[in-house]
C-alpha cells in the first residue's frame, strides 16, 4: 500500500492526513490534528512557527508509530504571510499573522509609487491590505534594519519545507497571492520589486506544485525515524481546496468554505480588466496555471468569532441548526472590513444592524442567523458579478472545504443564487495537496483524471 501524507494547516487548525487508493477510491485517515491561531506580541498578531514545526514533527511521527509510512509528504496553508531568514538560515522575527493593524494605511504608501490600477493590470491581484506587498512595504518603513538583514523570503509553507529538507523552494500558487507575480509570466515581476525598493535577491526562484523538494534531513529522519520525500503540492489551501473540486467541466462555481469563504471559478488566462478590478475579483494561481479568479470572502472566521464570544461550547451544527429557525431578516455586508478583526464580533454585526436601521440581533442563534443569512446574500451578488464579468452562466455551484456541512447554509445559498448546489468533500484542501503529490508519483496522469476519481470517492450532497 503507497501512503500519501498531507499537512494542512488552516489559520485555526492544523491536520495530519494519511491517503491511499483501495478499489480505484481515494481514502483518508487523520492520524494527527492540532491548534493554530495568532499570538498577541508587543501588541502585534503573530505566529509561533516553532510551535507549528514541532506540531508538522508530531505528526509525521504518528506514521512510524501506526506503522504507516508515506512515500511523499505535502504541506499546505494559508497564504499572503512569509518568515525572513538572515545568512545563517536563522528565522528573522516576528513572524506576522495577517490580521495584523501594522498594515493600516500602507496602501497610500504603495500607491504612491505605482497607482492601484496599474498594480491590478500587473498582477491581478484584488487588493487585500493584508496582502504580501503592503506587508514588506510596512516592515520597508517600521523596521528597515530586519527586511535590510534578510537573504530569504519564504512563505510560510516554504520555510517548513526548508526546515523539513534544508532546501529554499518557492511554490507558485502562495508566491501569487503576494501581489508581486506577473499575472502573464507567472514569474516574479522584478520590475515591481525593485520599484517598491524591495530587495530582489530575497525572492527564490518560483517552482510549479508537483516539484519535488527535496527528501529530509538527516535530523529530521533520526527524530521522526524515516526517510520520505518531500513534494510542494499547491501550496495555499485554497489552491489545493479549488483542485478537489469534483467537477470535469471548466464552466464551474466554487465556493471554498473555511474560515475564508473563496467564491469563484478557474480561468486558463488571468483577467486583469478594469470590471474585474472594480469588483474587487483577484486571479490567484492555480494548479496546472489555472486561474484562480475570485472574491475573499469574510466567511465562517464570523461564526468561529461569534461562536467564542457568545457560546464556545456549542457545536457549529447546532448553531446552524438553531439559526435556520430564527425569522429574523437583517442582513450586513459580509465583505466589509470591519468585520475582518474586529475586537467582538458581535459587537460588530449589532453595530452594522443598528447602524442601518434593522433589527438588532440578540444572542448566539440571532447573531449566527444575520451572519448565515448574509453569507448567501454575498454569494448571491458574487455570482452574478461572475457571469457578468465571464459572460458564462453557470448552472451549479460547488462548495468544498469544511463549510460544506454547514446544511442550513448551502440550503440558503441555494435559494439565494437559484443555482443547484453541490456540497463536498469537506476535506477538500487535504485532498487537493494529495491529489497533488499523487500527480507527481505517477498515481493519477492527470488533472481531470484526479477529479474523476475524487467525484466516485466521496459523498457529495445536492441542494
Amino acid at each position: 500500500m503507497e501512503y500519501y501524507l498531507g499537512i494542512d494547516i488552516g489559520a485555526s487548525s492544523g491536520r495530519h492526513i494519511l491517503s491511499y487508493l483501495e478499489n480505484g477510491k481515494m481514502k483518508l485517515e487523520e492520524i494527527y490534528r492540532f491548534y493554530n491561531g495568532n499570538d498577541t506580541v508587543d501588541g502585534h498578531l503573530v505566529w509561533d512557527v516553532d510551535r507549528l514545526y514541532k506540531e508538522i514533527i508530531a505528526g509525521i511521527k504518528k506514521c512510524k508509530e501506526i506503522g504507516k509510512i508515506p512515500v511523499s509528504v505535502g504541506i499546505d496553508t494559508w497564504a499572503v504571510d512569509y518568515v525572513l531568514l538572515d545568512e545563517l538560515g536563522n528565522t528573522i522575527g516576528p513572524v506576522y499573522g495577517y490580521r495584523d493593524h501594522r498594515t493600516d494605511g500602507i496602501d497610500e504608501e504603495v500607491y504612491k509609487i505605482i497607482s492601484q490600477d496599474k498594480l491590478y493590470a500587473r498582477t491581478g491581484i484584488q487588493k487585500q491590505i493584508f496582502n504580501t506587498i503592503y506587508q514588506l512595504m510596512a516592515l520597508k518603513l517600521q523596521e528597515p534594519e530586519k527586511l535590510a538583514a534578510a537573504r530569504d523570503l519564504l512563505m510560510i509553507p516554504d520555510y517548513f519545507n526548508y526546515k523539513l529538507t534544508g532546501v529554499k523552494k518557492q511554490e507558485y500558487t502562495n508566491a501569487s497571492t503576494t501581489q508581486l507575480v506577473d499575472a502573464v509570466t507567472n514569474d516574479w515581476d522584478y520590475e515591481l520589486i525593485d520599484m517598491l525598493g524591495f530587495p530582489r535577491d530575497i525572492f527564490e526562484p518560483i517552482e510549479k506544485p508537483g516539484t519535488v523538494v527535496g527528501n529530509f534531513t538527516e535530523e529530521v529522519c533520526k527524530e521522526v525515524g524515516f526517510d520520505c520525500k518531500v513534494i510542494m503540492p499547491a501550496t495555499h489551501d485554497t489552491g489545493s481546496a479549488v483542485m478537489a473540486v469534483p467537477s470535469l467541466s471548466d464552466d464551474t462555481l466554487y465556493i471554498s468554505s473555511g474560515t475564508w469563504s473563496l467564491m469563484g471559478t478557474e480561468l486558463k488566462k488571468a483577467n486583469c480588466s478594469a470590471d474585474a478590478q472594480d469588483r474587487n475579483f483577484t486571479n490567484e494561481g492555480g494548479y496546472d496555471y489555472r486561474y484562480r479568479f475570485l472574491k475573499n470572502i469574510m466567511g465562517l472566521w464570523m461564526i468561529q468569532s461569534v461562536r467564542k464570544e457568545l457560546a464556545p461550547d456549542m457545536d457549529f451544527g447546532t448553531i446552524s441548526d438553531n439559526a435556520s429557525r430564527e425569522l429574523i431578516q437583517s442582513i450586513v455586508d459580509a465583505n466589509d472590513d470591519r468585520f475582518l478583526s474586529p475586537e467582538n464580533m458581535t459587537a460588530e454585526v449589532q453595530a452594522a444592524c443598528r447602524e442601518t436601521g434593522q433589527l438588532v440581533p440578540e444572542g448566539i442563534n440571532q447573531v449566527a442567523a444575520v451572519i448565515y443569512n448574509s453569507l448567501a446574500k454575498c454569494y448571491a451578488r458574487t455570482v452574478e458579478e461572475i457571469q457578468s464579468v465571464t459572460g458564462v452562466n453557470y448552472d451549479r455551484i460547488h462548495i468544498v472545504g469544511g463549510g460544506a456541512n454547514a446544511d442550513y447554509l448551502n440550503r440558503i445559498t441555494a435559494e439565494a443564487t437559484g443555482k443547484e448546489v453541490l456540497a463536498g468533500p469537506t476535506e477538500a484542501t487535504a485532498i487537493g495537496n494529495i491529489m497533488c503529490q499523487m500527480i507527481a508519483s505517477g498515481r493519477f496522469k492527470n488533472l481531470m483524471e484526479a477529479r474523476k476519481c475524487v467525484m466516485e470517492s466521496f459523498d457529495i450532497k445536492k441542494y
